[in-house]
């Protein structure tokens, strides 16, 4: 089992996942402050200067306890958002998954693409056991991608959350390694087709 110092490049028909720099934090400033994703995130009072993200995004390398990636289309290498694996517990090889994509990169499939990406990576690189996220009850286009990429619901936090004056439920998905080896992110896909005899 590896820790998450090792930063990787991760490219696959649409998206590439590469790590983070310095260079990323006016794209990403830009899609932290985006009202969608502001909806479906979960609130802070705190500003994100960009001296802020610049430091944040620039040390991303440097830390072996997470693996933050940015998420690029590959045709044309532009910032669309970021997946990030974090909260590794090594004694019970798991840890949380997140994901946020930017405007430009909704409705392409990049964000399916990311997601099967790293949770791959962090199953058959880094030999984790299961990875777990929670997603607003709201955030259908999430939830959506998370069970195409094999994440299955194992409970509700119901009115978890005020958000806007309305209570909101958390979600909470997780994959095991053994769910993964048997689907590679595609569940009900890699069933062998019957053959004619």
């Amino acid at each position: 089992m590896s820790d998450f110092s090792v930063k990787p490049v991760l490219t696959g028909d649409r998206a590439l996942l590469r790590p983070f720099t310095e260079a990323d934090a006016a794209v990403m400033k830009e899609i932290i402050e985006d009202p969608e994703v502001i909806r479906f995130t979960d609130e802070t009072s705190e500003e994100f200067s960009l001296e802020r993200l610049r430091s944040w995004y620039g040390s991303r390398s440097e830390q072996p306890d997470r693996l933050d990636l940015a998420v690029t289309d590959r045709a044309t290498g532009e910032l669309v958002g970021e997946v990030v694996l974090y909260e590794w517990d090594p004694k019970a090889r798991s840890c949380i998954f997140r994901t946020l994509i930017g405007p430009r990169g909704r409705g392409r499939g990049l964000g399916t693409e990311a997601t099967r990406l790293i949770v791959g990576y962090g199953f058959e690189q880094l030999g984790l056991h299961r990875i777990q996220l929670e997603v607003y009850g709201h955030n259908h286009r999430a939830l959506r991608v998370y069970e195409k990429a094999g994440f299955v619901v194992e409970g509700v936090r119901r009115e978890a959350d005020l958000r806007g004056g309305q209570w909101v439920d958390w979600v909470v998905m997780a994959v095991l390694d053994r769910e993964w080896a048997s689907h590679q992110g595609r569940p009900g896909v890699n069933a062998p087709a019957p053959t004619a005899r």
